[in-house]
C-alpha cells in the first residue's frame, strides 16, 4: 500500500487534510460518508503505476479536516476543492468520488468548470423522493442518535454493519479501519453530516449540467447500481464501466480494476 505525502491547506471551514501522490495527471479523490480519504488507500499505488497523481482529501468534518460549524450542503463540501488545487499549484485536475464523493465531484465540476477537466462518478444517486425520505428517516435519524455506549458497544455496532455489507470480502483489519474513520467524524460531532447532505442533493439536474468528459464507474453488487444505469440512460454520452460484483466497499474489493478503469478513461482526456 503506497503512503503518499500528506499536508494541510486552509479551506472554507478551516484546515483541510489531504494525501498527494506528487507526480502524474492530477486526480482529486473524494470519499464517501462516514469515511475519510483513507477509503482510497488501496488505489493509490495502482494509480501511480498508471501515471495518475492521486490527491485524496478529507472532506470538512471527516478524517483529519476541521469541521464546519453547521451542517453543510454538497456545494459546501465542493467549495473545499479550489483551495486544495491552489495550494498544490494545480490549474486544472480531474475529480472523482465514491457515493457521497460522487455527488461532491458532480457539484464541483459544475461550480468550478475552469478547474475541473474531467469527472468520475463512482455511484450516482438518482432515487425517487419516497426512497430519499426513507433513507433520511432511517440512516440520518439513526446517525443523529448515534452516541457512545458502555463497552464500546457503539463501535461494535459500526463494525457489525460494515461486516454485513462486506459479507466476508474485506479483512477484519480493514473493517477496523472503517470504524476508526467513522469515529473521527463522531468525535467532531459531524457523524451525520455527510449522509444528510447527500440525501438532500437532487442529482438529476446537476448530472444533466455536466459538460466535462465523465465516466460513470459502478459495480453490479452496489446497492445503488440501478441509479448508475439510470444515469447512463440519462447521459449516454458519458463513458460507462461496471465491475462485476462487489458492494459499497468496491475500492477494497477490486482496487486495481477500479483504478485501471479510471486511469484508462483519464488517459483519453486532455487536462
Amino acid at each position: 500500500m503506497a503512503r503518499l505525502r500528506r499536508g494541510y491547506v486552509d479551506g472554507p471551514f478551516g484546515q483541510i487534510h489531504y494525501w498527494d501522490g506528487a507526480v502524474g495527471k492530477p486526480l482529486v479523490l473524494v470519499h464517501q460518508a462516514i469515511m475519510s480519504a483513507n477509503e482510497y488507500d488501496y488505489v493509490f499505488q495502482p494509480f501511480l503505476e498508471r501515471g495518475i497523481r492521486p490527491i485524496a482529501l478529507d472532506l470538512p468534518g471527516f478524517g483529519l479536516s476541521d469541521p464546519p460549524q453547521a451542517p453543510p450542503s454538497i456545494a459546501d463540501y465542493a467549495a473545499a476543492i479550489p483551495p486544495l488545487l491552489d495550494a498544490l499549484g494545480i490549474r486544472r485536475a480531474a475529480i472523482g468520488g465514491h457515493h457521497t464523493g460522487a455527488l461532491v465531484s458532480n457539484e464541483a465540476a459544475n461550480l468550478y468548470p475552469d478547474r475541473i477537466s474531467a469527472c468520475i462518478l463512482g455511484g450516482p444517486l438518482l432515487i425517487p423522493d419516497t426512497v430519499r425520505q426513507a433513507l433520511i428517516t432511517d440512516i440520518v435519524t439513526r446517525e443523529k442518535a448515534f452516541t457512545a455506549l458502555p463497552d464500546a458497544a457503539h463501535m461494535v455496532e459500526v463494525a457489525k454493519i460494515r461486516e454485513r455489507y462486506a459479507a466476508g470480502t474485506v479483512s477484519l483489519a480493514r473493517i477496523t479501519d472503517y470504524v476508526v474513520q467513522a469515529m473521527q467524524a463522531f468525535a467532531m460531532g459531524t457523524y451525520w453530516y455527510g449522509h444528510a447532505a447527500a440525501f438532500a442533493y437532487h442529482q438529476e439536474g446537476p448530472l444533466m449540467a455536466l459538460r466535462q468528459p465523465t465516466l460513470i464507474l459502478t459495480n453490479t453488487g452496489d446497492m445503488i447500481y440501478p441509479a448508475a444505469l439510470e444515469a447512463h440512460r440519462m447521459r449516454p454520452d458519458f463513458a460507462f464501466h461496471a465491475i462485476e460484483g462487489g458492494g459499497i466497499d468496491i475500492l477494497d474489493q477490486h482496487p486495481v480494476e477500479w483504478a485501471n478503469a479510471a486511469a484508462d478513461f483519464l488517459h483519453g482526456v486532455d487536462f
